[in-house]
């Protein structure tokens, strides 16, 4: 297992290198910061494990870099409960508070090493191409009726709601539900993107527009022509992108870099953020224009606390769910993984419960799914 460690204090660093040096499995690289580990890190790596606290770029923004790529354990002692829930919303799998025990630190690596081994082994299957959604409580029903109806119109849809709530099924789902379900679906998320490379990544460049412009692209809108583009977290989008996207959707056409001509473009825009635009607005750090063009239906996903009474339905659905895809016999939870379960507040919603219960499911050595198999305990 190729594990990269990017830790910037030196004792630390060197100290993790001499311990995970005696385990023959791993084969470990340290970086000094988070900016000279992305300029390495490939598909070589299994694993990243990184402090929060660093110059350059903190862990939070160095996991938004690696945007999934990599499977990641946070360790920090300076926790606050803002960072370690930031940290759950982008998929961190285990929180280490400094100083802790070695061994904590293998115990977290090989669970995880196993979890790649189960995957990697697993059968491929093809992904469903329907869209279900988990859960049928009565407050998430309102916001599907709402979302059925939009669906029939071309009105732009913002999605609202904390991350991990499912604001993309959502996007899919009008999608698929709409006159536009023959046409592309095209998703982009704003957060993932460098800053300088968002223009070009929307509306494509021309040959030359700039030093590495060796060829020309269509852009996010052009692939999307006749369909749905979906903006995720559009909050983070940069202020000055924003007024080419209004002047976009206003006017209909939209230009690569380096030319002059327009390129007309039939589309469905469907935005979502789970960050408080209004507040964004009076900070002068988003277009109240904007904000009116994409809100003309606003659809609020409730969390998953608000949704409780459908937890154990939808972990049962995943627990299946899992154990066929990794050809397990079928598993259950015990009462007291199920009470579990239910007391833990799920801070990164449907994304967490369904990371929690593969996790689970993967790793329980027996067919019915205790509750130190959950690791909440360290979540919480």
């Amino acid at each position: 297992m190729k594990i990269a460690i990017v830790e910037d204090d030196i004792n630390m660093r060197k100290s993790l290198e001499i311990a995970m040096g005696g385990y023959k499995e791993f084969e470990v690289i340290a970086f000094k910061n988070a900016v000279d580990a992305l300029k390495k890190l490939d598909d070589s790596f299994d694993l990243v494990i990184t402090d929060i606290n660093m110059p350059k770029m903190d862990g939070i923004e160095f996991v938004k870099e690696l945007n999934g790529r990599f499977e990641v354990i946070i360790m920090t002692g300076n926790a606050t409960l803002t960072r370690a829930i930031e940290s759950i919303h982008l998929g961190v799998k285990d929180f280490l508070l400094k100083p802790f025990e070695i061994d904590d630190l293998i115990a977290a690596i090989k669970r995880e090493d196993k979890i790649q081994k189960v995957k990697k082994s697993a059968p491929k299957r093809k992904k469903s191409s329907s869209t279900e959604f988990l859960g049928s409580s009565e407050v998430l029903t309102k916001v599907l009726n709402i979302a059925q109806k939009a669906a029939k119109t071309d009105a732009s849809v913002l999605l609202l709601g904390e991350s991990g709530v499912g604001k993309e099924v959502f996007a899919s789902y009008i999608h698929k539900n709409s006159p536009r379900v023959k046409k592309p679906f095209v998703a982009i998320n704003m957060a993932a993107i460098p800053e300088n490379l968002i223009e070009s990544e929307l509306f494509g460049f021309e040959k030359g527009a700039f030093t590495d412009a060796t060829e020309a692209k269509a852009g996010q809108f052009e692939l999307a022509n006749g369909g749905t583009l979906f903006l995720d977290e559009i909050g983070e989008m940069p202020y000055g992108v924003q007024a080419k996207l209004l002047r976009a959707l206003q006017e209909k056409e939209v230009r690569r870099l380096g030319s002059a001509k327009a390129i007309k473009i039939d589309i469905r825009v469907i935005a979502a953020t789970n960050a408080n635009l209004d507040e964004k607005i009076k900070n002068a750090e988003f277009r109240e224009d904007l904000y009116y063009r994409l809100n003309t239906i606003p659809l609020a996903i409730p969390p998953l606390r608000e949704r409780k009474d459908e937890v154990l339905s939808i972990a049962n659905a995943m627990v299946e769910q899992n154990c066929k895809k990794y050809g397990f016999d079928l598993k259950t939870f015990s009462k007291e993984a199920q009470n579990e379960l239910l007391e833990y507040n799920w801070p990164g919603n449907i994304r967490e419960l369904i990371s929690v219960v593969e996790r689970a499911v993967i790793l329980s050595e027996t067919q019915e799914i205790q509750k130190d198999e959950l690791f909440l305990d360290v979540r919480k």
